[in-house]
């Protein structure tokens, strides 16, 4: 608001602001001032995702009726902005924020309900102040849902599929990386179905948001993006923390019987070293090591970057069977 009182336009990262009323505030305050506000919604320019939005919109697998996906980091440092409510912190309106604006963006409408539900780790001082992990769905008008979840807490991904009605879905993974983006779609070609990774040049996401917005200060244009955009995503985040909050209950279930697992499956190489880890690597930095790469069992002083590599490793999770 200081920035249009002062003459000047208006580049927002997203979430544009932490409430509904600071949103509206913005917006109001850059019509008065005749500034143009846009929001850096990067992924909208973007040609891998909007190959994708071209491709559900154009219905070219069939009408989408569901798009699903996640968007997760680690995060360490408990001081820094990421994890300060003030600041717009929280794995919501940081990173999933991403998944929500997507589908948005993608199926061009506006969800007339959402749900959600948020946990956070007790007495993890990175979520004093804000969520780690949240979960939410969205139906629209057409009577696709969505899926998401987002996650402060988890190894680095981000993905999403969209997935349409005649035999065939489009998606992306990763999907809102900075560069090195990768498209994935499959669909049913005569008795067979089909998967591809299209190749598409890519582009420097932020001189795109840039160039557009230069545009529109010069020609007195509205963005593509503008604040109404990052108000709607607002809106819809307090909503879902609205549904998250009162719908939180615990069933009190008994654990689930099972019988003893076959002696084939306790015994299983290949299943032992499903997840391995470098010993004392960070959390954020952890190595997956997947049982196909190896021939026989892994043993603790076996590295996750090759077979027969020695380092110090250690097992990061083993499922009790």
């Amino acid at each position: 608001m200081r920035s249009a009182a002062a003459g000047k336009h208006v580049l927002c990262e997203k979430p544009m602001a932490t409430t509904v009323d600071d949103a509206q505030k913005m917006i109001d305050a850059c019509k008065r001032a005749d500034r143009r506000l846009m929001i850096a919604y990067r992924i909208q320019y973007e040609p891998h995702n909007r190959y994708i939005m071209q491709a559900a919109r154009d219905r070219r697998f069939g009408k989408v009726t569901m798009i699903e996906g996640h968007n997760g980091q680690n995060m360490g440092d408990p001081s820094q902005w990421r994890l300060k409510k003030a600041a717009g912190g929280g794995a919501l309106a940081d990173v999933g924020i991403y998944c929500l604006n997507t589908c948005r963006f993608v199926l061009g409408e506006e969800p007339l309900w959402v749900s959600g539900a948020a946990y956070s780790t007790p007495n993890d001082p990175r979520f004093k102040e804000v969520d780690e992990n949240v979960v939410f769905q969205l139906g629209f008008p057409s009577g696709a849902l969505g899926s998401f979840s987002c996650s402060f807490g988890t190894h680095r991904s981000n993905r999403y599929r969209c997935h349409a009605d005649y035999g065939g879905w489009v998606g992306a993974d990763p999907a809102f990386d900075y560069d090195g983006l990768q498209l994935e779609l499959s669909q049913v070609r005569g008795k067979e179905e089909a998967r591809e990774h299209p190749l598409i040049a890519a582009k420097q996401q932020f001189a795109l948001e840039l160039d557009h917005f230069a545009a529109c200060v010069r020609g007195k244009k509205q963005p593509y993006t503008p604040g109404e955009e990052g108000l709607q995503d607002v809106r819809i985040i307090e909503a879902i923390f609205q549904s998250a909050a009162p719908f939180f209950h615990r069933l009190g279930f008994t654990p689930a019987v099972r019988g003893e697992a076959p002696a084939e499956l306790r015994a299983s190489p290949e299943f032992a070293a499903i997840c391995y880890a470098t010993a004392g690597a960070p959390q954020s930095n952890r190595r997956f090591a997947h049982s196909a790469t190896f021939t026989k069992p892994i043993s603790a002083g076996t590295s996750t970057s090759g077979p027969s590599t020695a380092a110090n490793a250690a097992p990061l999770w083993m499922p009790k069977l």
